[in-house]
Formats: structure tokens, C-alpha cells, sequence
């Protein structure tokens, strides 16, 4: 990796498919190895967004109006087509928190070269440059495997971050059936399924960009890479569906907990029912003889305390019984 005077990290590489060679070059040597017939892969981490515009302009292989926007664009999953190349804008995932952050990656695919531009290191960048070497001598056979490289190492980090939030709400679901949360759980659960709504907002454009390039014909995409292409459809696919599940698996174990402290809450309230129940009588009972009143004649018996419990007793008693047999009790 070469690298500038300034806070921009590039690395350019010359690739020779039918001797299976592959070299780094210096950016003054770069229109030499296309005349000999190279294909060129340029890296750039555009740290220095200034610098990285004198680099590229410089390059001279691209529009300034595709340097602007790949130096300055929001992260937006979305492809252009120009008569010279290809613009792609894809966009990685980076855990962060519990959450992830979006990695905004350009790829600019023409008939000689493909440049890939990023403003932050990119995960599924850092595979890509790890893997290629092997997959290059072993498979490549032609340029546009390293637009296949780049989707294969996307999809990995897509689903790497759909298995994490597959885990989450697993641990979850788990919290909720043993019912060791807190108020906090809302907070959780919305932070979670606003995550599971974010990456499918990501994947729909990736899966309709993805489409486009296995079934429309190009000049900068072999017949045999759409193939791969189209194939990687259907695992988009399957993330998303998957990712679908997660938030209905949510969705449902939000519902079960709520219908447990349900019906926690009704048991509460049966039995304090059961208990205003046996005791209504009982209070008026008390609130008749607790009337300031000198001619009440029970007042003046002689077991008149013992005539009163034993009617508060066969009074209890009988609520009781017509309660359990309600089935109440």
C-alpha cells in the first residue's frame, strides 16, 4: 500500500488475467499498464477529502461530478450508468453499540479499471482486500470478478449483522418468557425493531441494485458474473425474509409478555375482588352497629358481642362458599 503526503491511503493494483498476475503500481504508472492491457483496481480511503479530489482528478478516469458525490454523497444505496463506466454506491454495515453504523463505499467499474472509494475504513472492504488474492488465481477470468468480489464480501457483512440481531431478539424472547425485565424493556425492544426496520431499508435499494446488474447486459460485467450476481439475489432474499421472522418473532413475544402481566394483573384483581366481596357485609354490618344511636336494642344483650361474630362467621362463611362454587375462589 502506497500512501500520500496527506491523511489519503490508496492502493493500486494491475491485474494480468491471462498470466494471473497481479501487481501494485505507483498512480504516474498507472495509463502505461492500461495501454499494455491491465486492469486496474484502485482502493482509495478518502480521509483528506481535498487531497482525494486531487487524486482522482488527477487519475483523470471519472467525471468531477462522480468525485463530488463519491466525496461528499449521503450513504444511499443506488447505481448510475454512464457510457464509460459504471457508478455504484453500496453501502457496508459496521456493528456499534448494540446498532450499526453505514460504511458508504463507491465503486466506479469501467472496461479497464474499477475504483473503489470510501471516506471511513469499511468492514466488508477490509475482506475484500484480505481475500481477493486467492479467489483471483483460483477463479477470475475477468475483470469484472472483482465486482463479484465486492458483493460476495457485502453480502457476508449483511448477513454477519442479520445474525447478530437474530441473537438479539432471541435473548430477548428469553428475557421476556422468564419475565426478568424492567421498565427499560419498551426502550429495548423499539431500539431493536427500529435496527431490524434500518437494515431492511438498506437491503430493498441493494437487492433492486443487485437485480439490475445480473439481468442488465453491460460491457463491464461478464455473462458469467451476472450468473454469480443473480445467484446472490436470492440470498438478499432470504436476509430478508429472515429479517421479517425477527420482527414477527418480536412482535409476538411483545404480545405474550404483555398477555402475562395480563393476566398477573387480573389474578391481583380477583383476589382483592374476592376480598371486598367477603368483607361488603361485614362492613355494613359494622357501620350499622357503630351508629350513635341509644335505642338499638343489640346494644343491650348480654351475649350481643357473641351473636355478632357468629353472624359475621355464617355470613363469611357463606360468601366463601358461593365464591368456590362460582369458581371464584
Amino acid at each position: 500500500m502506497s500512501e500520500t503526503r496527506s491523511a489519503c491511503e490508496h492502493v493500486l493494483i494491475a491485474f494480468d488475467f491471462e498470466h494471473k498476475i497481479e501487481t501494485a503500481i505507483d498512480l504516474a504508472d498507472a495509463a502505461s499498464a492500461v495501454e499494455a492491457g491491465r486492469f486496474l483496481w484502485l482502493d482509495l480511503l478518502a480521509l483528506d477529502v481535498e487531497q482525494a479530489r486531487r487524486l482522482l482528478t488527477q487519475l483523470g478516469l471519472f467525471s468531477d461530478m462522480v468525485i463530488e458525490d463519491a466525496l461528499s454523497g449521503e450513504e444511499a444505496t443506488r447505481h448510475a450508468r454512464y457510457d464509460d463506466y459504471l457508478h455504484i454506491v453500496v453501502c457496508g454495515c459496521r456493528p456499534s453499540h448494540r446498532s450499526f453504523e453505514l460504511e458508504r463505499v463507491d465503486i466506479i467499474l469501467g472496461e479497464s479499471f474499477m475504483a473503489t472509494i470510501h471516506r471511513q475504513p469499511a468492514l466488508f472492504m477490509d475482506a475484500v482486500r484480505r481475500d481477493y488474492r486467492s479467489d483471483f488465481h483460483r477463479f477470475a477470468k475477468s475483470p469484472s470478478f472483482m465486482l463479484y468480489e465486492l458483493w460476495d464480501h457485502l453480502l457476508e457483512n449483511y448477513l454477519a449483522v442479520q445474525r447478530d440481531m437474530e441473537e438479539r431478539v432471541e435473548a430477548l424472547q428469553l428475557q421476556l418468557g422468564a419475565g426478568k425485565v424492567d421498565e427499560n424493556i419498551f426502550a429495548v425492544m423499539s431500539t431493536l425493531s427500529s435496527d431490524l426496520l434500518h437494515l431492511r431499508k438498506v437491503l430493498l435499494p441493494a437487492r433492486a441494485v443487485l437485480v439490475d446488474l445480473s439481468t442488465r447486459k453491460s460491457l463491464f460485467i461478464s455473462d458469467a458474473t451476472q450468473g454469480f450476481l443473480h445467484n446472490m439475489v436470492g440470498t438478499l432474499e432470504h436476509v430478508l425474509q429472515d429479517l421479517l421472522v425477527d420482527r414477527d418473532i418480536l412482535s409476538e413475544s411483545l404480545n405474550l409478555y404483555m398477555s402475562m402481566v395480563s393476566y398477573r394483573t387480573n389474578r391481583v384483581m380477583t383476589r382483592l375482588t374476592v376480598v371486598s366481596v367477603v368483607f361488603l357485609p361485614l362492613t355494613f354490618l359494622v357501620g350499622i352497629y357503630g351508629m350513635n344511636f341509644e335505642g338499638i336494642p343489640e346494644l343491650h344483650w348480654k351475649y350481643g358481642y357473641a351473636y355478632f361474630w357468629g353472624v359475621v362467621t355464617l355470613i363469611a362463611t357463606v360468601v366463601g362458599i358461593f365464591l368456590r362454587r362460582a369458581k371464584i375462589l
